[in-house]
């Protein structure tokens, strides 16, 4: 309250004249140690804090200790740097050379230790290894060295695996711990009263340390068995096995020792020996040489052989088989056996065994299948199902009787096939005689594997995730193909699809494979599938596709092979039925491969007049091995401009084919075929043309990206059209691309090609791009794939054929020597056409041309009348009517009047003629 009585009696002074200053500002100062009698404390704190500090008595020692001081610190520093630095070299070191260096010191060590306790070393070394080798272990210290070399080679062996060094010091340290503690209880329980001799020739001090509390406090009754147990627990933390494995251990050991035989184990050897027998005696005999030795001169084709089924099998010839005599005379049970195995597809045709569903909650296995046959029954043949063929549509060989054992070493000779009958296929023209390749040309695979130990174990992960995660459901099945199996899931009462599709990734983390695929559920089946990639890949070869087409006789000549789905099937579709497809896939995954077998199965196949092709490929090295087969109605087009006037000349000929097939009333090129090879269709009188029928026209696009990139207006125009069209007049387009994105593959050209197969690809975007659906991301290349037929609701998943460039290039010869290639002109527009037309026409030709006709016809140039007949613009129309002008068809514009017409109607192919470039004769 006083603060406002000063600030009252200053407020005046403020306002004052000068010469009252002085006396304001003496009450001020009267009255300030009042207001502000705080404030003089601070000038007394700083004055105090200002205050020197007092200065310290001189020290007499002080240089001398600072000397030393100094000197000390600099050699710490100097000896410190010095360890640190080989340290840091140390560090830097490969980790591999680090475990090197511990193995090499550990098996110094071991020999030194050797030295002292075996060979009585003597010196101080000798001295130090008696008092702490012996002293520690004992009369075990025999067995030291060997210890110190055996982990000193496990780290040399095995220098990537650390995580077990942790669990073999523990084990290592209970076993020494309790086998001492033994060795001393049985040699008497020495005391330290006895002496350190007498503990030496004990258990050691080791033994003393862990022997002597037991004894004291529970006897040795109980001391022995817990040092036992001890024993047991360090032997079975080092070998790495539980309790409840140790009967599966004993076993395994046994088996390696030869005293136990697994009998799963022998299943699948008998069934791998029975493979291999089966090919040894069922294949057809080497011929005999013109002027050669007879056929059945001894030979020896062991090695051979040997060879030639580790090529197949992928692995090894097993030593223990067997080697029969290969010139020894077929008795009856020969004859029966090779019978036997002919009846088998998996030899003959090279096909897998039957797809045979693993039903684990009955135990079955390849044991449970039904012997084959030794008759020599002939199975019926039966018509394929479209899009796959199966082991059961296969029918027998006539059995051989020539009496010579089959030789593996050396192929036949291929024979040459006569034309098959075929009821709606094109015959060859005139005197020309064309045989197709024979089916030797192509290599035999092997027969493929209906179980293994892999797919247990997934089994077996599969059961525990679904046990952790209290899923009630079990694996009753799975079916094995060449790159994936599929295991079959069946869900218990009450229980969601979605809680087994929650699992994707824990499934992966427990099988180790990231790319798993689930289906839910497997199309005809109450169940859940889960495809998990095989460990052990198996190749499918395009020739075993092919061999059992022609065992069930389809003479289809578009008919394709794509390789060998889950279930173990082969998996081939007509191009004439699908009618269109697409191939895209990342690069690697198996794309060419594909196009490869595509092109091989229509040589095998088809003759050059059932199908013409035309090749596409814009990267110039993917195609060039057909470069003059027969089939090609035109060299192989490397040039993007040169493909896209090669679609518009297939456009053009499909119009051509649409004509004949409306003139003569049908609707599909087959029928018109038909009818042309049995008379029914004659050309009109006085027509110098004669009819012939038309071949299947299969047009392939190696890169589409490229044709897109450089035409993309005039080839996605053409595909559209083909696409949508071309089905009825024989026509197919397979479009492949590395690049399936939406700029590529647009929506019109996705909305007509129905058929698509996906290989692996580098995002989702890209599979949903190809298949409208996730999936192909997911695959794991080489050939994996999915592949989606006209019609079908889900994709199969396959493994794609692979044809080998030596074989395509035996193909490729054997149809260049029947045949010499007919190229015709007109598939490329040539570039003399093009000069001709004049460049002031632009790209207004087509519209010039209605323009010309209109006029001449109704002999009426009026530039409105343009513009309402052909629906363009007024600066449009009058350009058109300058350029009939500048060619003499109208005469010069005269105001508003109508132009005179100056050419008569019947000559207006002429004028379209000059108008186009062509010559009017």
């Amino acid at each position: 309250m006083a603060s406002r009585p000063s600030a009252a009696k200053k407020q005046p002074a403020k306002k004052s004249a000068a010469p009252a200053k002085a006396p304001a500002k003496k009450a001020a100062a009267k009255k300030a140690p009042a207001k502000k009698a705080p404030v003089k404390k601070a000038p007394a704190k700083k004055a105090a804090a200002q205050k020197p500090a007092p200065k310290p008595a001189p020290n007499p020692t002080g240089g001398v200790y600072r000397l030393v001081r100094a000197l000390w610190l600099g050699l710490a520093h100097a000896v410190g740097a010095v360890f640190r630095g080989i340290g840091q070299g140390a560090k830097n070191l490969d980790p591999a050379h680090r475990k090197d260096g511990v193995a090499l010191l550990l098996l110094g060590t071991a020999l030194i230790v050797a030295a002292g306790t075996w060979a009585d070393l003597k010196g101080p070394v000798g001295d130090l290894v008696e008092i702490l080798v012996t002293g520690a272990f004992g009369r075990l210290d025999l067995l030291v060295p060997i210890l110190l070399g055996a982990i000193a080679v496990r780290l040399i062996r095995h220098p990537e695996k650390p995580e077990a060094n942790g669990r073999i010091v523990i084990g290592l340290s209970a076993l020494v711990i309790g086998a001492l503690g033994q060795v001393h209880i049985a040699c008497g329980s020495p005391a330290r009263g006895d002496g350190m001799q007498g503990i030496r020739d004990a258990g050691g001090l080791i033994g003393w340390g862990a022997a002597t509390p037991l004894s004291h406090t529970m006897t040795d009754v109980l001391a022995v068995p817990l040092l036992v147990l001890l024993t047991v627990f360090g032997l079975l933390v080092v070998t790495a096995t539980p309790v409840n494995a140790v009967p599966q251990r004993l076993r395994q050991l046994g088996m390696r020792l030869g005293l136990v035989r697994d009998p799963e184990t022998d299943e699948f050897t008998d069934d791998d020996e029975r493979y291999d027998e089966q090919w040894r005696e069922a294949l057809p005999a080497r011929p005999r040489r013109r002027g050669g030795p007879a056929a059945d001169e001894p030979h020896d084709p062991g090695a051979a052989e040997q060879e030639a089924l580790a090529r197949r099998r992928g692995r090894s010839r097993r030593s223990a088989v067997p080697q029969p005599d290969m010139n020894r005379p077929m008795d009856a049970v020969d004859v029966a056996a090779a019978a036997a195995a002919a009846l088998d597809g998996a030899v003959l045709h090279g096909m897998p065994p039957s797809p045979l569903v693993a039903d684990l909650t009955q135990g079955v296995s390849t044991a449970d299948r039904e012997p084959t046959t030794p008759t020599p029954t002939p199975v019926p043949a039966a018509r394929p199902q479209p899009g796959k063929l199966r082991k059961d549509a296969t029918k027998a060989p006539e059995q051989e009787t020539g009496g010579s054992v089959p030789d593996l070493t050396k192929s036949p000779p291929p024979k040459e096939r006569d034309l098959p009958p075929r009821a709606e296929q094109l015959q060859l023209s005139g005197d020309i005689t064309y045989s197709l390749p024979a089916l030797d040309l192509l290599t035999r695979g092997g027969p493929g594997k209906s179980r293994s130990a892999a797919n247990d174990a997934i089994v077996d992960s599969l059961t525990t995730v679904f046990t952790e995660f209290k899923v009630d459901a079990a694996v009753t099945g799975f079916t094995r193909g060449p790159t994936v199996t599929r295991y079959e899931v069946e869900l218990g009462p009450a229980v969601k699809v979605e809680r087994i599709t929650a699992l994707t990734k824990n499934i992966a983390y427990a099988v180790a494979s990231p790319d798993v695929r689930i289906i839910s559920p497997i199309p005809g089946k109450s169940a859940v599938g889960i495809e998990i990639p095989n460990t052990d890949r198996e190749m499918v070869n395009l020739g075993d596709v092919l061999r059992l087409a022609e065992s069930a006789e389809d003479d289809d000549p578009m008919l394709v092979a794509f390789g060998k789905d889950v279930e173990g099937g082969y998996v081939m579709h007509s191009l004439a039925k699908m009618p269109h497809m697409l191939v895209a896939g990342a690069t690697g995954s198996g794309k060419s491969s594909c196009i490869n077998c595509l092109i091989t199965s229509v040589m095998m196949r088809a003759t050059p007049e059932d199908v013409r092709m035309i090749l596409v490929d814009p990267k110039r090295v993917e195609l060039t091995a057909y470069e003059g087969i027969p089939h090609l109605i035109t060299p192989i087009i490397t040039n993007p401009k040169r493909a896209a006037e090669a679609l518009q000349w297939v456009v053009r000929e499909m119009d051509l084919r649409y004509d004949d097939l409306a003139a003569y009333g049908y609707r599909h090129i087959d029928d018109f075929n038909r009818a042309v090879r049995e008379g029914k269709v004659k050309p009109p009188e006085g027509s110098e043309r004669e009819l012939q029928p038309y071949p299947y026209l299969l047009v392939i696009v190696d890169e589409l990206a490229d044709l897109m990139m450089v035409a993309p207006r005039d080839v996605e125009d053409a595909i559209v059209r083909i696409t949508q069209l071309a089905r009825a007049a024989g026509i197919h387009l397979v479009l492949a691309t590395q690049r399936p994105s939406v700029d590529v593959v647009t929506g019109l050209i996705k909305a007509n090609v129905p058929s698509r197969l996906a290989f692996a690809t580098s995002s989702l975007a890209d599979s949903r791009v190809i298949l409208d659906q996730p999936g192909a991301e997911k695959l794991i290349g080489k050939g994996d794939g999915l592949f989606l037929p006209m019609g079908a609701n889900k994709p199969t998943r396959m493994q794609g054929a692979f044809v080998t460039e030596e074989e395509v290039a035996v193909v490729v010869q054997h149809c260049k020597d029947q045949m010499a290639p007919v190229f015709r002109d007109d598939v490329t527009v040539g570039s003399k056409q093009k000069k001709e037309i004049d460049e002031d026409i632009g790209d207004d030709l087509d519209l010039l041309c209605q323009a010309a006709e209109l006029v001449v016809s109704t002999q009426f140039g009026s530039t409105s009348m343009l513009q309402r007949k052909l629906r363009v613009g007024f600066a449009k129309a009058g350009r058109l009517m300058d350029l009939m002008e500048s060619r003499s068809i109208v005469g010069p514009s005269e105001g508003s009047k109508a132009r005179d017409v100056l050419v008569k109607p019947d000559e207006l192919d002429g004028v379209l003629a000059l108008i186009r470039g062509e010559s009017e004769g």
